[in-house]
């Protein structure tokens, strides 16, 4: 896959978009509609998978998508960190440790699933770390641009005292470097707070896009989401 010698330029989710992330309750009865696909998913290996929250989400956020994990026979981790601040590379940092002492514990490099900002965070771990991280799967995460193609770009910048043009280019220049391992980009068209074609991978040849139904906010208890989860899983 050719990688661009400068960052694509996308527009960030309209204001109508934003305001129609009211409807994530509604991904969560997926999972009651769905639930004969779910329950038919195919078993786990076992395999350490830890999971990072979203942008000023807490593990609380990623708690039904990790039952139902381990239902499925996986080994399942919060991370330590709380509350996603937004702050990468010290998110990246401080979340070294921990990825290093379940792979060192289970004596198996980690598979890291992320929703959103906690997604960048997870592809950051992989490309720095590539023996101890086995496979990314993201969700709604703004791979392209960091914060500028998402509908918290112009805050973001206030608060982190951030140019978001030259922030972008030195994203482009991180995912320009690839990453090894297995990654997965599951992403929406109807997605209101960063913008779908952010969320689509060209850095890597061998990524996956998968596109689904739903909000952004939705994605962790979306039905679909966690069937192609699953699927990926017990496919790597």
């Amino acid at each position: 896959m050719m990688k661009p010698s400068s960052p694509p330029q996308f527009t960030p989710p309209t204001r109508l978009a934003t305001l129609l992330e009211f409807r994530a309750p509604l991904d969560s009865l997926s999972l009651a509609l769905k639930l004969p696909k779910l329950r038919n998913a195919p078993i786990g290996d076992g395999r350490p998978v830890l999971l990072l929250p979203g942008f000023k989400a807490d593990v609380y956020s990623m708690w039904p998508l990790k039952r139902y994990l381990r239902r499925l026979g996986y080994d399942t981790y919060d991370w330590s960190l709380g509350r996603n601040d937004g702050n990468v590379d010290r998110m990246v940092e401080r979340m070294t440790p921990q990825v290093a002492q379940v792979a060192e514990s289970t004596d198996e490099a980690v598979t890291l699933i992320g929703w959103s900002l906690g997604g960048v965070v997870a592809r950051e771990l992989a490309r720095l770390y590539p023996d101890t991280v086995r496979e990314v799967i993201t969700m709604g995460t703004p791979i392209v641009g960091g914060p500028k193609y998402t509908a918290a770009g112009d805050t973001y910048a206030r608060d982190y005292q951030l140019d978001l043009d030259v922030f972008e280019q030195e994203v482009h220049a991180r995912n320009s470097i690839g990453i090894k391992q297995p990654v997965t980009s599951i992403y929406s068209r109807q997605d209101g707070i960063v913008s779908w074609r952010a969320s689509v991978d060209t850095y890597n040849p061998q990524a996956r896009n998968i596109e689904v139904y739903g909000s952004h906010l939705g994605l962790g208890v979306n039905a679909t989401v966690w069937r192609h989860i699953a699927d990926i899983l017990a496919a790597s």
